[in-house]
């Protein structure tokens, strides 16, 4: 089934129809539940619930598997969270600073995430503007709703595109996306690591970023460390704010699943707790 109209919400704002269906996980909604779900019962989580999180953003049969570790998590403390703030890159479309969904709601195979109001209100003070060009193509963004929706159900989102932008920008954006209405909130970072270097390379190159992580230290973390820099470096930095504490759940590259160690992607699962 193809996911190119534009659907209309009840508040007269558009609907965001799935942009990678098909392509990135599976269109089939009866499919696409049985492998979240168990890529989710493979993942046991064992700490309580994060402030924050970092994701992957790959075709599921490459990053699904780690992105698990995280939802894993976020579906054992479904009862604490209201609402989720998912920050990542725009691959297709150049954003300098945050571009913010306006959408009433973002649908998948499995249904309609409604869209948290308090986007107006960010745009409106200067956290970011409101621009769906950068969205509609993006997968970064829509790849972490199925697994949102199979670990916590409909729950609002609150979409933004980061692009080029200082590490203290990313910061202010993030603190006050969480202000908007703070309890009950985690924040998803959506990144993936190292890109197109050999298994051996990757791993050496992704230790050092997730090292950087460790340290809350975004200023070492290189443009070429992740696609999403710029959500990560605000995200980390964001972090080192609140005096969280960084935990690397789960690293992989793709070899892991292709069993191909020539040209890889890196992949992090990552916590930051209080």
């Amino acid at each position: 089934m193809p996911f190119t109209h534009r659907l209309v919400g009840t508040s007269g704002r558009s609907v965001r129809p799935p942009a990678v269906a098909g392509q990135f996980y599976p269109a089939d909604p009866d499919e696409l539940t049985r492998l979240v779900d168990g890529m989710l019962a493979l993942a046991v989580p064992d700490e309580p619930l994060a402030a924050a999180y970092v994701v992957p953003h790959a075709g599921y049969r490459y990053s699904g598997p780690t992105a698990a570790h995280v939802y894993a998590r976020l579906r054992a403390h479904a009862g604490e969270i209201r609402r989720v703030v998912i920050v990542g890159p725009s691959h297709h479309v150049p954003v300098s600073g945050c571009a913010i969904s306006t959408a009433a709601g973002w649908r998948t195979p499995l249904g309609e995430l409604p869209v948290d109001p308090g986007a107006a209100t960010m745009a409106k003070d200067g956290h970011g503007v409101l621009d769906d060009r950068p969205h509609r193509t993006e997968h970064a963004i829509e790849v972490q709703l199925p697994f949102l929706q199979r670990a916590l159900g409909p729950v609002p989102v609150l979409p933004i595109a980061v692009g080029s932008s200082t590490g203290d920008d990313i910061v202010v954006t993030i603190s006050a996306a969480i202000e908007v209405d703070e309890p009950g909130t985690v924040v998803l970072c959506s990144t993936d690591l190292s890109h197109y270097l050999s298994d051996e390379q990757a791993r050496r190159q992704d230790d050092r970023t997730l090292q950087a992580v460790a340290d809350l230290a975004p200023e070492r973390i290189g443009v070429r460390d992740a696609c999403g820099v710029f959500a990560l470096r605000g995200t980390v930095g964001w972090a080192r704010h609140n005096r969280l504490t960084p935990r690397v759940l789960y690293h992989a590259t793709s070899a892991e699943t292709t069993g191909d160690p020539s040209r890889v992607v890196g992949y992090p699962a990552i916590s930051f707790s209080a």
